[in-house]
């Protein structure tokens, strides 16, 4: 008797555990479609020419309307915004990277007073909303001569991602051992040497991360650059893409062609990254 009831208690555990699974399918389908449905919307509008104005979900296969491309190109000058933001983001995911790893490196190895201090000033600037600098911060800018500059908006940017990637990499660097350390010195190695032959190499998962990170916050940014950055051959891709929107109002075919060529360079870029942008998410969900 015992021996069925096991059996059948069996049974019912197989049914519950695959129903599970297909609760969870269906969770992560409904994700999917989410996340699919804008660009399937953006696509699908881009393809009508200006005189559709119908709003069927259906896509069009025929007489595809490519003048919405060649007009994004041409009238809306996608591509030399896509310049622009490939130079800002390189420059400030560069800048980044480097100062960050830099400034975590003493701030995860010596547990001073001063460091605990340095620290916690950090993750505070990690709660102050950008727009509330923005008056004095445009001011300096002007100021300074900064304003419609590369080295301008790279700067301001940098300084708002700094916070999150010193964080990161301090979380990073504390669970690397410090006999990697002890190691180097025992070598004859300086800590420059250190942080450069033997740390620096180990931080390739958490560097993809802040890549990742600061590289779609800068590339998607526009609250801080369509002030920054009102002269249209220093705009970049989201203030062109806003204005263009504006601009070609009645034209939503060609407006929706520069959103996807805006999008396109971020996706490919996270899709060569994923894989390190996973593990450095793991690595810091074990620190």
């Amino acid at each position: 008797m015992s021996t069925t009831k096991k059996i059948n208690q069996k049974k019912v555990d197989q049914i519950g555990y695959q129903r599970g699974r297909w609760a969870i399918y269906l969770f992560l389908a409904i994700v999917v479609v989410c996340q699919l449905l804008p660009f399937y919307l953006a696509i699908n509008a881009s393809m009508k020419p200006q005189t559709d104005m119908s709003s069927t979900l259906m896509p069009r296969l025929h007489d595809i309307a490519w003048d919405n491309w060649t007009a994004a190109v041409t009238d809306g000058q996608i591509l030399h915004s896509v310049v622009n933001s490939v130079i800002v983001t390189v420059c400030t995911t560069l800048i980044v990277c480097v100062v960050g790893a830099a400034a975590a490196y003493p701030l995860a190895r010596r547990a001073t007073r001063f460091n605990k201090v340095i620290s916690a000033l950090i993750l505070a600037t990690m709660m102050v909303p950008p727009l509330s600098i923005l008056v004095p911060l445009y001011t300096m800018l002007v100021n300074l001569g900064g304003a419609n500059t590369y080295w301008g908006i790279v700067l301001v940017l940098a300084a708002i991602n700094m916070p999150l990637s010193v964080f990161l990499y301090t979380a990073f660097i504390r669970s690397i051992p410090v006999s990697v350390d002890e190691a180097g010195m025992i070598d004859g190695a300086n800590r420059f040497t250190i942080f450069v032959r033997l740390i620096l190499p180990m931080l390739k998962p958490v560097t993809a991360t802040v890549i990742i990170m600061t590289g779609t916050t800068v590339w998607n940014d526009y609250a801080l650059s369509v002030y920054l950055l009102t002269d249209a051959d220093k705009q970049t891709i989201a203030p062109r893409v806003a204005s263009f929107f504006a601009a070609n109002s009645s034209n939503l075919g060609t407006a929706a062609a520069a959103a996807l060529i805006a999008a396109a360079p971020m996706v490919i870029a996270y899709l060569f990254l994923q894989k390190y942008f996973i593990a450095g998410m793991i690595a810091g969900a074990e620190k």
